[in-house]
């Protein structure tokens, strides 16, 4: 749990969670726009998977995007298929990528290929479906290291997909920690402070702080007890900023 933020510090702390909040905005409004039209699309009984294409490829094209994956992922017996599972999801171009190599246009997860991996036994337990389910709203899941896909530090934000009352899916987007670094860094070194971006369980997603790692918990840093915390909004992130002795 976060701690609370302390209100009345200096500014730059606040601000800085401001300016990300409108970064994480612009992702989750994208997704609100895709669910509305997953939800219209199946109640009409169109093709799931061009119309899942049809929203994420424009995204996972564009020239320097901040997504490296997106699509929606159905709950068992939603979309008819012999395994019962389906996603409908696609990768954006990678470099050097140590799974998939180099692509210069999004291609589809090919979950044939991934049988080792958990999401073809059961994915209802894992975060980023179980607490959409659990709540009805979007969640942002890690930062945590991609090993089904892209091999890479992400965050991936879902919203679930309602159908009589019933969730039966939800969207989602990758966010490549790498990617988003190139317009948080400049937020966190205008603060003026060494600072981090971290998670709701403290986990630091971006830092330009030494005694925090990226990857590390926050919590568990010597001299934690000197970070105020500023609550990015409309999300689950926070920017940590080291108190002034």
């Amino acid at each position: 749990m976060l701690r609370p933020t302390e209100l009345g510090q200096p500014a730059p702390g606040a601000e800085c969670a401001d300016a990300i909040g409108k970064i994480l905005d612009g992702v989750f409004g994208t997704l609100q726009l895709w669910r509305v039209a997953v939800e219209d699309g199946l109640a009409a009984g169109v093709d799931v998977d061009q119309l899942a294409f049809g929203l994420v490829e424009p995204v996972l094209a564009q020239s320097h995007p901040l997504l490296i994956g997106a699509g929606f992922i159905a709950a068992q017996g939603v979309v008819s298929e012999k395994s019962g599972l389906h996603f409908a999801w696609w990768l954006g171009p990678l470099t050097d990528n140590p799974m998939l190599g180099t692509t210069s246009v999004p291609t589809r997860l090919d979950l044939p290929s991934r049988e080792y991996a958990d999401y073809l036994r059961d994915f209802r337990g894992l975060e980023w479906y179980r607490v959409p389910e659990a709540t009805g709203a979007r969640h942002i899941t890690g930062p945590y290291v991609d090993h089904l896909c892209t091999l890479d530090y992400l965050l991936t934000i879902t919203a679930p997909v309602v159908s009589g009352g019933a969730m039966v899916g939800v969207v989602g987007a990758d966010v490549q920690v790498l990617r988003l670094e190139h317009e948080v860094l400049p937020l966190l070194r205008e603060v003026g402070e060494p600072a981090a971006l971290v998670s709701r369980s403290g986990r630091v997603v971006i830092s330009t702080m030494p005694s925090l790692q990226v990857g590390s918990l926050a919590s568990a840093a010597g001299g934690a007890a000197s970070l105020t915390w500023f609550d990015c909004p409309g999300s689950t992130l926070a920017v940590v900023v080291e108190a002034r002795q």
